[in-house]
């Protein structure tokens, strides 16, 4: 292999290389120095923990097949860990990163170097903090573009541009996150949503403060590859382009058929790639992206964030055009452009939906609460009690003396258990709002449960949301796996009708699916990854509550399918 130093800048306009290069992978290797860094932002200075000394972080710019190497040194005042999100980590699963998952974190003074090979997987991924609220600033985008000589399985851009949506608060969110989970309660929302780490010019920003909008030039006639990536907290997005269309072309690293669309929707954790034609009079277009409000009667921060869309030689005395966004509840739009996506069957990294099914799981998930014990005046949640969230009625704990992937290798007991089960403990109406506050439905108790399966066992699992205390949309994360959106519903799952209505053909594939508000989909994977991997939502609201589980994959007998041991460096509890 050739080794090169990778090209680590804040988000930067590309021009894709067609040069010969050597059919060789590289090994792409370089460091993430995190620590305090003071950025001013919504007319205030604010120090926030950062990579390299920005924000968004690097981005890294890589080629399928490629070796990365990163030195993380924490220089911060927290734990921390990094999570390359959407990265299968085959025989490197020490790398994948949730905090007590897969590792224990990096503490403030220590290292790790993260090793991952990129073979099977090209588009769009990133890269975030997976230790408490961090990952509001430690996060950035991880490009995977084709090898030497292999082309895009859609006309090749004129450019490439990465739009990373993120979101603010005018205080530590750590703090933020500190305070709602000693008192129970939840979080206070954050002050506004970013594109490309800058909320935008329909913010009441401070004169003093400059470039604080991100501007896209384009040149009129030429097509754009956009990388949109949602890296915010709990905001769930709809976003446009004043007066143009987009063709998705992939989500989450995975190749689609071509959907031609003018408004997108993506959720925290979500990639979405797009194709998007200079075919407008020249002017300044607003891209601009604000919350799908999915939960009924909860208030969120409604902002719009915006960047600028700018073609050649328009002078900066143009109004820049606002595209008309959906209502913040328009779920009809979110489901029909969530829905509506179909895998590119063509693509040399498809493989064809397995047929029969190993594991079948029905998991109801939602909100809920958890037992304050006898100080309730501490508990500041519902009826006294401490929000919470569960999966099948067990809202997830994580361990703190030992990290689960280095207790199953090691063959630990009494850091997990492998009785996750497969069926909800109550059946009920699970979407009738009657039952938000039943309270022999709401109350969760805590365990540190995972469920085991074979290794190349097909797991197909139906994803059932839950009207407990409220209802919205969860998009649920699962780590070192793709799977395929079989299907989606609104309503309770009904096995009988709703199973006829499975793609088997051409699913969309993922890693992060937003499952519809009061209602369900249906996701089948082939566990062919041996570890203990993370399925959790991606709303960093809900996760600590609780809202999460874990598959532990058993090994299969090959060097190629047994867990490696973990590497010399590998931090300690």
């Amino acid at each position: 292999m050739e080794r090169r130093s990778v090209f680590v800048v804040g988000v930067v306009v590309l021009a894709f290389l067609s040069v010969s290069l050597p059919a060789t992978a590289d090994i792409v290797e370089t460091s993430f120095d995190v620590k305090n860094l003071t950025v001013n932002r919504l007319c205030q200075n604010q120090v926030i923990t950062a990579v390299n000394d920005s924000l968004p972080g690097p981005s890294l710019m890589v080629k399928e097949g490629d070796t990365v190497i990163i030195h993380v040194f924490n220089r911060s005042p927290y734990n921390l860990t990094i999570h390359w999100h959407g990265v299968f980590q085959r025989l490197s699963q020490w790398a994948d990163g949730p905090e007590f998952v897969t590792q224990c974190p990096i503490r403030p003074g220590g290292n790790y170097t993260y090793r991952f090979n990129l073979t099977g997987q090209v588009g769009t991924l990133w890269w975030h903090s997976h230790s408490s609220w961090l990952r509001a600033t430690v996060y950035g985008a991880l490009v995977i573009r084709p090898r030497d000589g292999q082309q895009y399985p859609f006309p090749q851009p004129f450019r490439e541009d990465t739009i990373l949506l993120g979101e603010w608060w005018n205080t530590n969110p750590i703090d933020v996150v500190n305070a709602a989970l000693a008192n129970g309660t939840t979080p206070v929302e954050s002050d506004a949503y970013t594109i490309n780490g800058w909320p935008g010019d329909l913010f009441n920003n401070c004169l003093s403060v400059s470039n604080n909008t991100y501007r896209l030039d384009v040149v009129p006639g030429n097509t754009y590859l956009l990388r949109i990536i949602n890296a915010a907290m709990n905001g769930q997005f709809f976003f446009k382009i004043a007066n143009h269309n987009l063709t998705v072309v992939g989500v989450d690293a995975a190749y689609t058929d071509p959907y031609v669309t003018d408004v997108i929707l993506v959720g925290p954790g979500q990639t979405t790639d797009v194709l998007l034609t200079a075919d407008q009079p020249p002017g300044l277009y607003y891209m601009a992206a604000r919350p799908y409000a999915s939960a009924i009667g909860v208030t969120i921060n409604s902002n719009t964030t915006t960047a600028i869309l700018a073609y050649q030689n328009t002078t900066s005395t143009t109004t820049p055009l606002l595209p008309v966004l959906p209502a913040l509840n328009d779920t009809p739009t979110a489901f029909t452009f969530s829905s509506n996506l179909t895998g590119l069957v063509t693509s040399p990294f498809w493989s064809p939906v397995p047929a029969t099914v190993d594991e079948n799981m029905f998991v109801t998930m939602g909100l809920g609460l958890s037992d304050c014990g006898s100080n309730q005046t501490n508990c500041g949640g519902l009826f006294f009690q401490r929000m919470s969230a569960s999966m099948n009625n067990i809202s997830f704990a994580l361990p703190t003396r030992m990290s689960l992937l280095e207790a199953h290798f090691r063959n630990i007991s009494g850091v997990y258990t492998t009785d996750f089960p497969d069926q909800p403990p109550v059946v009920f109406d699970y979407t009738d709002t009657n039952n938000s506050f039943n309270m022999g439905l709401i109350m969760t108790p805590k365990r540190t449960s995972v469920k085991s399966v074979r290794f190349n066992a097909t797991v197909e699992m139906v994803l059932q949301n839950t009207a407990l205390i409220g209802v919205e949309n969860h998009p649920m994360h699962l780590h070192g796996f793709n799977f395929y959106v079989l299907a989606q519903g609104f309503g309770n799952y009904n096995s009988t009708t709703d199973s006829s209505k499975f793609n088997l053909v051409n699913p969309q594939e993922r890693n992060t699916l937003g499952v519809p508000v009061g209602g369900w989909a249906v996701i089948r994977f082939r566990a062919n990854n041996p570890g203990v991997w993370f399925f959790h939502c991606h709303l960093d609201v809900h996760l600590p509550w609780g809202l999460a589980m874990a598959i532990q994959v058993e090994n299969g007998g090959t060097p190629e399918s047994t867990l490696p041991p973990p590497p010399a460096d590998f931090p300690q509890c």
